[in-house]
């Protein structure tokens, strides 16, 4: 492949005077629950009854998410890091933040493991991309995304679950939490597992991300007539048992090929794009899209042409880390590709760190 230029990404974005907000550790605190609760919680938690129908890419369930800042797709960023190695070889499907202890979890399809098997390796890393350990989940799905909830000096983390074989792939039916323990395996069977149900019948592909600064959950899924859904609850509520979502949009039909998404404030962020090859040369077919939660609205879509020299080139998830975890301005939206041969992927996440 022919060697392609290297785009050059800005470093330093402006940022704007620190929120007034408590603290996110305090926050955490206050609502901390005890495992057992949690146990006891997943095992009564009702399922709702669905929303009514919404008009495609522009329905939304109440307009009850507070305006927020919304990032500019064609500002400043940078690169956190660039192909770096994870703990299995193959593509990178997911990853996300926890911004207090300065840590990242990635997803990938186990290496050896059938992708329809629905195995997945997570790899706790720093931000510098040293691997500091990992996990193997079992028969949990695709990887499609991830979500971190910081925990003291570690993290829960949610994805999906019970996966379903569609021959080729596996797809989460759940959605589900557990503690980051590094070294073990953990079977979608295994009792410590708190799994949700959420609303909907006859629906598949579930999956989640959490948006930490705003405390709320966005879970994706879909239901076999229309375009992907996301449904965002606040994530304290959902523990509770709360299935109400305070914001319900679906996916615009203008997208490729969906790779990641991630909710910050009022707004949903989605990447789609396909790897380099004959039929999508450079520069590529990456794009990153916003939405307002509130409307259902896309009110943005850019090209980015970050990691131009990569190798493959697939775009591969999307997350959002906080420099500074008390202030809502020093968010960066996070984005990855994956690069290399087949047998030997890795890495490279891009971030964009300025508002419109």
């Amino acid at each position: 492949m022919t060697k392609l230029g290297k785009e050059r990404e800005d470093q330093d974005g402006n940022r704007g005077a620190a929120s007034a907000k408590a603290p996110l550790t305090s926050r955490l605190t206050e609502k901390t629950f005890s495992r057992r609760k949690f146990l006891q919680l997943s095992g009564g938690i009702a399922v709702l009854a669905m929303l009514p129908t919404f008009t495609l890419g522009g329905g939304k369930a109440a307009a009850a998410i507070p305006a927020s800042p919304r990032f500019s797709l064609s500002g400043s960023g940078g690169e956190l890091f660039r192909e770096i190695a994870l703990g299995s070889v193959t593509v990178l499907q997911s990853f996300g933040f926890d911004s207090v202890n300065n840590a990242l979890y990635t997803v990938q399809i186990t290496y050896g493991s059938p992708a329809s098997s629905g195995d997945l390796t997570v790899t706790k890393l720093s931000l510098t991309g040293t691997i500091l350990g990992q996990m193997q989940l079992k028969a949990f799905g695709h990887g499609v995304s991830i979500g971190v909830e910081p925990s003291g000096t570690s993290a829960y983390l949610w994805t999906e679950t019970d996966g379903i074989s569609d021959g080729t792939n596996s797809w989460g039916t759940k959605i589900c939490r557990f503690p980051f323990v590094n070294g073990t395996t953990l079977f979608n069977t295994d009792a410590s597992l708190v799994k949700y149900t959420v609303p909907g019948t006859g629906n598949n592909s579930y999956t989640c991300n959490i948006d930490n600064y705003h405390g709320n959950l966005v879970v994706r899924y879909r239901d076999f007539t229309t375009n992907p859904r996301y449904d965002v609850f606040n994530l304290q509520a959902f523990k509770l048992g709360g299935r109400t979502p305070i914001a319900s949009v679906y996916q615009p039909t203008t997208l490729g090929v969906f790779q990641g998404y991630c909710v910050y404030g009022s707004y949903l962020y989605l990447l789609d794009g396909t790897s380099y090859g004959s039929s999508n040369p450079s520069p590529g077919n990456a794009y990153l899209t916003t939405v307002d939660l509130n409307t259902g609205t896309q009110v943005d879509r850019f090209l980015t042409r970050a990691g131009g020299s990569l190798v493959y080139r697939e775009p591969e998830g999307m997350a959002i880390h906080l420099t500074d975890p008390n202030n809502e301005s020093t968010g960066r939206l996070c984005f990855g590709f994956a690069s290399g041969a087949g047998g030997g992927r890795k890495a490279t996440i891009f971030y964009k760190n300025s508002f419109v």
